[in-house]
């Protein structure tokens, strides 16, 4: 059974993942998967979840410890002054196909950023801190304008005077959110921030490995995240729930799933043995929003099949089965999901980049090799 982002077979070998092969050493993320918990930088998620703002965990993310005001202020105001992208992305944007994947035009955007930073170019801990900067600051403006340009109507330009949650919503939208909601979604992006080597982010740092670019290495790692099997599970977890309708159609349709072998998607962890502690925010999450647009439904369906699952199989909620009802309900379309992973996780890419480049060395694992031996030449009219 799935699974959920960043979470296949268990196993240590080659073959299964890598599962238990130490590949880096980080000061990043630490994940206590037997015991439920999740650090950053050595603070608790739910301490930071209860009174940490995104900002400040970028902050803490890049620098290893928590900012003073001062240093909160000059962050905020760097990241504000490169909300708006250049107007010549925003032109190619108009011309990709309005049924293009969102995460596909992030990257592809992405990646034409590094045309506009020449500095950006370079490994230098100055220079990639400055591009750092600029991809978390660019990450929810594509993804906003993109939302936008594909339904017919015009990007509305940044407002360098709203935090990164707020000004997401805001530039979605075309108007300011609820400031509650908006703290909701700040606290999101604080749980997606870091997780460890995960699979996007060790392709952020095999490729920094090489002392390619900060665009290039963060280009990498949103193609890893668009994976089915890593960002994409918050998405599939929403169209289970619309496929089951009704809080009365759970327990018929999570037999009709398991006795038809299919995947439960948002349960279980390859880490973690216990609840995932993001799951725990992202349930009450669920059920305030159920509360404030009056369709308690998905929290409903949600809390009914975790607990059937929960008996069933033994398994527990990751971070994406209560946030899929979370974000629809904020009226954000379900192909956004994993885009506003990407809004938050390039947080954790950028520190782990920054870290690689600062004590550098090329990472080239081997590979076991498993095929034949002593093969002989036969012309090619012989074969």
């Amino acid at each position: 059974m799935s699974t959920g982002n960043e979470s296949t077979a268990s196993g240590s070998s080659a073959g299964t993942g890598l599962r238990g092969v130490v590949a880096a050493q980080s000061s990043m993320s630490k994940v206590n998967g037997e015991e439920g918990i999740l650090v950053y930088q050595g603070f608790d998620i739910h301490d930071l979840a209860e009174n940490s703002t995104f900002e400040e965990t970028i902050y803490l993310l890049w620098n290893g410890r928590l900012p003073t005001r001062d240093e909160l202020d000059v962050l905020k105001a760097e990241i504000r002054n490169n909300y708006a992208i250049p107007s010549e992305i925003l032109v190619f944007m108009r011309h990709f196909p309005h049924d293009a994947s969102p995460m596909d035009v992030l990257r592809t955007c992405v990646s034409t950023l590094a045309f506009y930073d020449k500095e950006g170019q370079k490994t230098d801990s100055e220079s990639a801190k400055l591009a750092s900067v600029k991809l978390t600051a660019a990450f929810p403006t594509i993804v906003a304008a993109w939302e936008r340009i594909r339904n017919g109507k015009e990007p509305v330009a940044p407002d360098p005077t709203l935090d990164i949650a707020e000004n997401f919503l805001y530039m979605m939208r075309g108007e300011k959110p609820d400031p509650g909601e908006a703290r909701m979604l700040d606290i999101c992006l604080i749980l997606h921030a870091d997780h460890g080597l995960n699979a996007s982010t060790f392709a952020c740092r095999v490729i920094a490995g090489t002392l390619a670019d900060t665009y290039g290495a963060v280009t990498g790692g949103i193609a890893a995240l668009a994976g089915p099997l890593h960002g994409g599970a918050n998405t599939a977890v929403m169209k289970s729930l619309k496929e089951i309708g009704e809080v009365e159609n759970v327990e018929s349709w999570l037999e009709d799933t398991l006795s038809n072998k299919r995947k439960v998607m948002g349960v279980g962890h390859a880490v973690y043995k216990t609840e995932d502690p993001r799951a725990t925010w992202l349930r009450k999450f669920s059920e305030q929003m159920g509360g404030i647009t009056g369709e308690t439904k998905w929290f409903e369906m949600s809390q009914k099949l975790e607990k059937l699952v929960k008996e069933k199989k033994g398994l527990n909620p990751n971070v994406d089965f209560y946030s899929a009802s979370t974000y629809y309900m904020m009226g954000i379309p379900m192909d956004l999901f994993t885009p506003i992973f990407a809004i938050s996780r390039i947080s954790g890419w950028t520190g782990h980049i920054l870290e690689q480049y600062a004590e550098n060395k090329l990472i080239r694992p081997r590979a076991e090799y498993v095929g034949k031996f002593d093969q002989k030449w036969v012309p090619l009219d012989q074969r």
